[in-house]
């Protein structure tokens, strides 16, 4: 069907959520649920797999070569952390951490005492994290990664011009959903294309039909859209910059009386 039919928007009950279940009760999605009346769950469509010491080897890194760690996500620092400790490797007191933002830099705390440690950080993006890494580019970087890097990221740091290797730390894998072949939703959320991919490995001949398709950020709603579904909500917005308020909005047109 095209996008550019209008159709009256069907009522929402069911929502499915591509995610781990939040742990904290203070999560927008159980505020969603509770205030709109509808059924949430949540079922991770992709999940992480760390590497081993020997895969890190087979890159040829040598962590000791390195004075400076960008890191760009929680489960990079889970991973990295794990791995030198497989590995034998004391982190030294003055190791340089370059945060891609402040939450992934407080996460620090889960494995260093963080006062004591040179951590800069940028605000969620890419730009901003470059910045930060200008005002002291001397070392050699290391950027432990998934095996989805967004080339983005060796774009800017190959433009800054600093010394710099990337290594696969962990790899981002399918999970099974063969449990849910029989199930229905009338919203699917995703976060990432990985969660696309693996909607259509777990069940490739799904139609969408009436089920309403939820994408959070750019490469996410291009990934949909190259496989044919229709995105029937978008986030980040400039009126609605969460997707649980993409969603509110959502539910409150279509399930209005």
């Amino acid at each position: 069907m095209s996008e550019k039919i209008l159709t009256p928007k069907k009522k929402v009950k069911t929502i499915l959520v591509s995610q781990p279940e939040p742990s904290s009760e203070n999560s927008p999605y159980i505020a969603l649920a509770e205030n709109e009346k509808v059924k949430i769950e949540f079922r991770p469509f992709i999940h992480v797999e760390g590497a081993t010491a020997k895969d890190i080897r087979k890159q040829k890194i040598n962590l000791n070569e390195f004075d400076a760690i960008i890191f760009t996500s929680r489960n990079a620092i889970d991973h990295f952390f794990r791995l030198a400790e497989e590995m034998r490797y004391t982190v030294p007191n003055t190791m340089r951490y370059y945060c891609q933002s402040e939450a992934i830099a407080l996460y620090l705390q889960r494995y260093i005492v963080y006062r004591k440690r040179k951590i800069s950080y940028g605000n969620k993006t890419i730009p901003d994290l470059i910045n930060i890494i200008k005002k002291n580019p001397e070392g050699r970087f290391l950027l432990p990664s998934s095996d989805k890097l967004k080339p983005a990221i060796p774009k800017a740091l190959d433009e800054l011009g600093i010394n710099w290797k990337a290594a696969t730390f962990f790899k981002t894998c399918i999970s099974d959903l063969s449990d849910l072949k029989d199930v229905y939703y009338d919203i699917l959320v995703f976060y990432s294309p990985s969660g696309i991919e693996s909607l259509f490995h777990n069940f490739p001949d799904f139609k969408q039909n009436d089920t309403r398709i939820a994408c959070y950020g750019k490469s996410t709603i291009e990934a949909a859209k190259k496989r044919g579904l229709r995105v029937d909500i978008q986030a980040p917005t400039p009126e609605t910059p969460s997707m649980t308020m993409a969603l509110q909005k959502y539910i409150r047109e279509a399930n209005k009386k």
